[in-house]
């Protein structure tokens, strides 16, 4: 909770020195400029609130309106679409609001509680690991639109750890069974070691840096531009599925 609130006050204080015209500069979410961005994270906060609070999926304009969309990155682009054009101070404001309230919410919950999402339930402390993993990767969205550099934090542990426990769900989706379970080895930011070992014998290694590691699970690298290195039955199906959200 406290990796989250931190993501959310260093998103804000960059939203903070963008000026209006900013909002229509491209971002590598493609054909999304920040102003979409903030506005997809407006969006999906506020579903994440409305989660936690017993109300999902009721969020105005989500797609509990009309139904499940074919994928939920195509429901995420009818949303944004729906709402494209609007003041972009109230935007960054909107999302504001939803960020801290859905903060609150958290942190006055026990967390080992289940709540619905967009791909079934999960605990609401995975609710908010997907929110900083979110929260994260716009960010860097954001910054790379303004030529700003998004500095890594001790907050990508969660994201790291989010990315290889959700493995299986990435394989499930992708219609692919695992050979056995995988282990993660990664350098930290610092300079320190974070893994993520399977209480079976690994079958799969990943090594290399945790922020490598994070920006493919984001789809916002190719793996073969990183310095991972995985070996196993499972190395390449691993670095093509690795995902932090749904």
């Amino acid at each position: 909770m406290a990796a989250l609130a931190d993501e959310h006050e260093d998103l804000r204080a960059l939203l903070a020195t963008l000026a209006p015209a900013d909002l229509g500069l491209p971002t590598r979410c493609r054909g999304w400029d920040v102003g979409d961005v903030v506005l997809h994270l407006a969006q999906t906060d506020a579903m994440a609130l409305d989660s936690v609070s017993g109300r999902f999926p009721r969020t105005p304009g989500s797609w509990a309106e009309t139904g499940p969309p074919a994928s939920v990155d195509e429901g995420a682009a009818a949303m944004v679409a729906a709402e494209r054009g609007a003041d972009p101070g109230a935007v960054v404001a909107r999302w504001s609001r939803a960020a801290a309230a859905l903060d609150t919410a958290l942190g006055a919950m026990d967390l080992s509680t289940r709540v619905p999402w967009v791909a079934g339930e999960l605990s609401a402390r995975t609710l908010a690991t997907t929110r900083l993993a979110e929260t994260w990767i716009h960010g860097g969205d954001v910054a790379g639109a303004l030529g700003a550099t998004q500095a890594p934090s001790p907050r990508l542990r969660h994201v790291a750890r989010l990315a290889w426990r959700t493995l299986p769900y990435a394989f499930a989706r992708a219609g692919r069974v695992q050979a056995g379970p995988v282990a993660f080895h990664l350098t930290a930011p610092d300079g320190g070691r974070w893994d993520f070992v399977p209480d079976d014998e690994p079958r799969t290694t990943v090594r290399g840096p945790a922020l490598d590691l994070c920006q493919v699970a984001a789809r916002r690298l190719p793996a073969a531009s990183t310095a991972l290195v995985a070996e196993g039955p499972d190395a390449a199906d691993v670095l093509e599925l690795v995902r932090t959200y749904a």
